[in-house]
């Protein structure tokens, strides 16, 4: 099968295409740290050629407790990804919840993203797709990666085949992930770019009570094995002081830890990057 491109902005993702990396922190919480976090990885990534989307939700429809933080809403949380988007010249991508949403997060996005919890809703799948925009899609913890199939048939369906993957664990018995990295080529053998979501792989799914808890250090590790597995880029979330974080900050990686491991994804990605899968 032949091999889709995605193109978000200038940004190719797809084989024969550098490896590109989606980051940020998990949620908006205020514009300064999140417009600091954006021009620390713009920066790092241009030093390091390496193509960068910026991703930050604006809110967190999916919280484990009512009392978590879900962020500034969507037009404000819109507003500030637009300036910052406009300031550093950068491509951003959010989660879209519902129908509704869709317009207004259409009009500012390069890239709408799907939540895992919402892969399998026809009709809100199906309306973003009719966006037009590049639709990154989160592989649900509750599916088999021979499952996505029918998720890019449903987006496809609009006509729209921008269509990009990404792999964020299974579930594993009570609040914990495992990721089984076979099913990585396997997704990759549809014809879509695959992702490979290295933090919240390491998450703990409700794994603190309240919220959840994660295992940060893990994921550079997963983030290795994917690339060298052939994915078409990283998606990581990271912050100034993760341990600080209003969303996520157990998984997140932290911004000084980034460029160790961007040095070394991209040294794996140029010795795999244009081997396939293994089922091709």
């Amino acid at each position: 099968m032949a091999s889709q491109v995605v193109s978000a902005g200038d940004i190719k993702i797809g084989k024969g295409h550098p490896l590109v990396l989606i980051a940020g922190p998990c949620v908006i919480e205020s514009f300064e740290i999140t417009y600091d976090i954006a021009r620390f990885v713009k920066e790092l990534t241009d030093d390091l050629k390496i193509p960068f989307i910026f991703k930050a939700s604006y809110d967190k429809a999916n919280r484990t407790s009512l009392s978590s933080y879900r962020g500034p809403g969507l037009k404000e949380g819109l507003s500030m990804l637009s300036e910052i988007k406009e300031r550093l010249g950068i491509c951003v991508i959010s989660d879209v919840h519902s129908i509704s949403e869709i317009p207004l997060a259409a009009s500012v996005l390069d890239v709408l993203q799907i939540p895992a919890f919402l892969c399998r809703q026809t009709d809100f799948v199906v309306e973003a797709a009719r966006s037009g925009r590049p639709i990154n899609v989160k592989k649900g913890q509750f599916l088999a990666p021979w499952d996505i199939r029918n998720v890019i048939e449903k987006i496809s369906s609009s006509g729209n085949r921008q269509v990009v993957v990404t792999e964020r664990g299974v579930s594993f018995g009570y609040n914990n992930l495992v990721v089984d990295f076979r099913g990585l080529a396997i997704m990759r053998s549809f014809g879509f770019p695959v992702v490979f979501d290295a933090t919240h792989s390491v998450q703990l799914p409700g794994g603190a009570g309240s919220c959840s808890g994660g295992q940060r250090e893990f994921a550079p590790v997963l983030a290795r094995a994917a690339v060298a597995a052939g994915v078409d880029g990283i998606f990581m979330e990271v912050h100034s002081d993760p341990d600080c974080a209003l969303c996520d900050g157990p998984n997140s990686l932290h911004l000084r830890d980034l460029k160790k491991l961007l040095v070394q994804l991209v040294a794996i990605h140029k010795i795999t990057g244009s081997l396939g899968t293994g089922t091709e």
